[in-house]
């Protein structure tokens, strides 16, 4: 009998789809092979999301509810809502502004202690997720409501906080412009080859340590499979699960973690877990 192979696509969306990098990955037993592909138009890009099994966008696939509210009352000649923020951390910090960052963003940043994740209602992201919104719109229009909590085709990924939860952490920024990240690429390919135990197509390689966009793709992807096999953090309560289902799920893998489960993934709980990577393979 042949066996049945698993393809994830990842998806490093830009506002323009000339921006926009797609890797397609097809798993077998203790083998992938990845391939970078370029849709024409959204169309061709919808077609890759519906032929995956799973697809890792990265990019918002809602807006903060605090925002909204906000936004709408203010067009309604309404009175604002009263300013809030997220619960703090058990480290005295505060948690962060609900009208700038969703509740997936201040729980992702708690988790991995990072930067928090650029705000989709007040940075330039924003102009992504428009994009994203009508993706989303376009495949439920053919295919039914697309879920935001990752349940569906599309899970929402973050790959810089991905590399922490794999306990993979590049000596700088791996985006900046400029020779030195280019062998910061290099550190995070080789790092995610060694985790995975196999080496990566060499033309798939040399456009990561060439391009961010691509590396991000590649990323999109990998994520995507840990979605499948429920090495993911999904929401936990039931504030999550509402917030997940308007505001979008970042997707963060995790030996702790498991699909639906509820299982909490603390602070750097993939802290050196190649082993999560190497377990993609199945």
């Amino acid at each position: 009998m042949t066996e049945r192979q698993v393809v994830t696509v990842g998806v490093d969306l830009a506002a323009d789809a000339r921006r926009t990098a797609v890797c397609r990955v097809t798993w077998g037993a203790g083998r992938l092979d990845a391939e970078f592909v370029v849709p024409d138009g959204d169309a061709e890009l919808l077609a890759l999301v519906r032929a995956a099994d799973k697809t890792g966008l990265d990019c918002p696939l809602g807006w903060p509810a605090g925002f909204v509210d906000l936004v709408t009352a203010h067009h309604r000649r309404e009175r604002l809502p009263s300013a809030a923020r997220y619960e703090g951390r058990a480290d005295g910090r505060a948690g962060l502004d609900p009208l700038r960052f969703r509740l997936t963003d201040d729980l992702t940043w708690k988790a991995t202690r990072m930067r928090p994740p650029l705000s989709v209602s007040t940075d330039l992201l924003g102009v992504v997720a428009l994009r994203a919104a009508r993706l989303l719109d376009a495949l439920a229009a053919t295919d039914g409501p697309v879920p935001r909590d990752g349940s569906g085709r599309i899970a929402e990924v973050y790959p810089a906080a991905a590399l922490r939860c794999w306990g993979i952490r590049p000596a700088g920024s791996y985006k900046r412009a400029g020779t030195e990240t280019r062998g910061v690429r290099e550190d995070i390919v080789s790092a995610v080859e060694t985790g995975l135990g196999v080496p990566l197509p060499e033309d798939v390689r040399a456009r990561c340590v060439d391009s961010h966009d691509h590396l991000d793709a590649l990323l999109c992807a990998l994520v995507a499979r840990a979605v499948l096999l429920g090495g993911t953090m999904w929401p936990r309560t039931a504030e999550e699960r509402e917030a997940a289902d308007r505001e979008g799920w970042i997707h963060l893998p995790g030996a702790g973690a498991g699909a639906g489960t509820g299982t909490e993934m603390g602070a750097d709980s993939g802290e050196g877990s190649e082993a999560g990577l190497a377990g993609l393979l199945g």
